[in-house]
């Protein structure tokens, strides 16, 4: 009864290489068992041993051979070999599992990407790609799958970072009896093109722009509230304590043209001042000479000829301040002398002598 009672896993790795692995320990929990395996369709058949056993707990529990053929015969016997337990004949090709996908390759454009492999040397007509991905966002895998050996997808933002893996997948039950597929080739990691060590990068990256933007808008706040406080502290310590003015400013000619000789330069001032006041008030004398030969015309030409001679000689001898004085200096019958000058003076009229 144990010839139905066996069950046993067969795969055909790539077609390059066999396991065939049987449940030991419960099947023959007693005795270790041997196996042995032939391609030949002839007969009689040559039976080989079982180059590399798999073992459980001690206990022969597999056997791992080069695939030489289509066709496969096995057998498992005792340990001895002189009695058979299980025995079974079947096609090779039919438990076929594919290596991973080689040379994986990623082509963005826009929101589409298109990821390819190499075709396997054996034929590629039972074959398809499989391509999953999820988003940092996602909780599962999205799949998409196609002819071997390209398949292309939509819809990706390309703010966001994948993940990636691609495996070849065994039609069943055209090409296997079981559905064996690859295993996944490396996860990678994508954001808009750019291949990443992980998505854990492009959040700490974003996380890192986050707390940089953070600091830079703290400092300017900062620099803006400073500047507040001290236009404020100028303003009120203007209010609270003027400002003294620099003397230096106010007196520029005593400190540059007399060296801060203060006596020199107030003498000069003092000249200065005077001549300025009498270059000043000069014309108001004319002015009022002027006017009062108008309203003494008409009462005596004889004292106006002389008082006119008298400015006029003042004018001549270029003495201003004695053609001030005798303009200002008022009527009397007194006689004055200024600056070598004699100055009749009566009710009318005065004379410059």
């Amino acid at each position: 009864g144990w010839k139905d009672a066996i069950s046993t896993t067969i795969i055909n790795f790539n077609n390059e290489k066999m396991q065939i692995t049987w449940a030991a320990r419960e099947l023959f929990p007693s005795e270790n068992v041997s196996f042995s395996y032939t391609f030949d369709e002839g007969k009689p058949k040559v039976w080989k041993p079982c180059p590399i056993y798999l073992l459980d707990q001690g206990y022969n529990s597999g056997c791992l051979f080069k695939t030489e053929g289509p066709t496969l015969a096995i057998s498992i016997r005792n340990s001895n070999g002189s009695e058979e337990f299980f025995s079974k004949k079947l096609k090779s090709d039919f438990y076929i599992k594919p290596n991973r996908p080689e040379n994986v390759t990623f082509f963005w454009k826009e929101d589409t990407v298109t990821v390819s492999c190499n075709k396997p040397e054996r034929p590629v007509r039972c074959l398809k790609l499989e391509l999953q991905y999820k988003s940092k966002f996602d909780k599962d895998w999205q799949s998409r799958t196609s002819k071997c050996c390209s398949v292309g997808e939509q819809g990706f933002d390309p703010r966001k970072c994948y993940s990636f893996r691609v495996r070849l997948k065994r039609l069943a039950p055209y090409c296997n009896v079981v559905n064996y597929n690859s295993d996944w080739e490396a996860e990678t990691f994508w954001m808009n093109g750019t291949l990443l060590d992980s998505c854990d990068d492009d959040i700490k990256s974003q996380s890192n722009t986050v707390i940089v933007l953070s600091c830079l808008l703290a400092v300017l706040l900062m620099i803006l509230t400073l500047l507040i406080l001290l236009c404020k502290w100028q303003r009120l310590q203007k209010s609270v304590m003027p400002a003294i003015p620099d003397p230096k400013y106010i007196f520029a000619d005593l400190f540059n043209d007399h060296n801060g000789n203060f006596q020199e330069w107030i003498d000069k001032t003092e000249h200065a001042m005077i001549q300025t006041k009498l270059e000043y008030e000069e014309p108001e004398c004319i002015i009022e000479a002027e006017s009062q030969r108008e309203d003494e015309k008409n009462s005596d030409k004889q004292g106006s000829q002389e008082k006119i001679y008298s400015f006029s000689r003042a004018a001549e001898n270029n003495d201003p301040k004695a053609a001030q004085i005798a303009c200002l200096m008022p009527t009397s019958n007194t006689i004055a002398s200024f600056a070598g000058f004699q100055i009749l003076m009566n009710d009318d009229m005065y004379v410059m002598l």
